[in-house]
């Protein structure tokens, strides 16, 4: 039998992967030194109390940790000692060491679990694009396909998937250290909206940039009208950080620019992405030409 994993830094809630019966893991983030693991030290995402609690009122900017070898072997062993192979289906693997441990512990369960089989699908992102992936792939596994035919499947479509998104708050993103280009795009001007897309590489670049929110919205727009391919016919997801006000405004720039018609979901950023962005931030993900 064949056990899914995802992990929540794909946006995956407990209730998602449910619906897959996969294993869900957890990703921490620190707030003042304490470690917080999702769905695990609280059953529900409370995404306001996070944003504008933690991180808007009282200004806390959130850290974030790897896993220990330890961790991932909790989470896997179990299936090898039922006999399970298992396809972790997870985010982009050059944003996070915790991918070392991930390997490490494979290495020494596959030797201690000679006939069981992992395989592993990155999606090349984080947060919104990944749920996409990692939902449409867990609906092939329901479907019956097999692993291999899941991971041709991935290799056709996770370059395809569009990312982009765009930051109120720079701070966040500063400290964090994760986002290719931002200082060269930053050069201290006053009320800057960095423009951020993640590349085939996995890694998130900043490739351009808005003066003031409403002009921010419009340049995502532009990106999407230049990259779209079919994309009706493909998921269509908006994430945001505590940011209604955003989605309002974006959504009806959306149905202008390409009808009243087009259908899309809402959700909310994972805690431990939105430690590196922030609140007030939205991003769209799409069926796109290439990244």
């Amino acid at each position: 039998m064949l056990k899914l994993f995802f992990d929540t830094d794909c946006d995956i809630t407990p209730e998602i992967a449910k619906k897959y019966n996969a294993g869900l893991i957890s990703m921490p983030y620190i707030v003042e030194d304490e470690i917080i693991f999702p769905y695990k030290d609280w059953e529900k995402y409370d995404a306001k109390a996070f944003f504008d609690g933690i991180l808007r009122k009282k200004g806390i900017i959130p850290t974030t940790a790897a896993l220990s070898e330890e961790e991932y072997r909790q989470y896997f062993e179990p299936e090898f000692e039922k006999g399970n192979d298992i396809l972790y289906i997870h985010f982009s693997k050059v944003m996070s060491a915790t991918f070392a441990s991930c390997e490490a512990a494979v290495k020494k369960l596959l030797e201690k679990y000679p006939g069981r089989k992992f395989d592993m699908i990155d999606t090349k992102g984080i947060t919104l694009g990944s749920y996409v992936l990692a939902t449409t792939m867990g609906d092939l596994y329901l479907q019956g396909k097999s692993v291999e035919e899941i991971k041709a499947w991935a290799k056709e479509n996770v370059d395809k998937q569009g990312f982009y998104f765009f930051a109120d708050n720079l701070k966040f993103f500063a400290k964090s250290g994760r986002v290719s280009g931002f200082a060269a795009f930053m050069g201290g001007i006053v009320g800057v909206k960095p423009i951020i897309c993640i590349k085939e590489d996995g890694k998130m670049n900043s490739i351009d940039k808005a003066i003031g929110r409403k002009k921010a919205l419009e340049k995502i727009i532009q990106y999407v009208a230049e990259l779209e391919d079919n994309m009706k016919d493909y998921p269509i997801v908006i994430a945001h950080g505590d940011s209604m006000y955003l989605v309002d405004e974006f959504t009806k720039m959306l149905k202008d620019k390409f009808g009243e018609d087009i259908k899309y979901e809402i959700i909310d950023i994972n805690p431990t992405a939105g430690s590196h962005c922030g609140p007030d931030v939205l991003g769209i993900t799409f069926h796109a030409k290439h990244r």
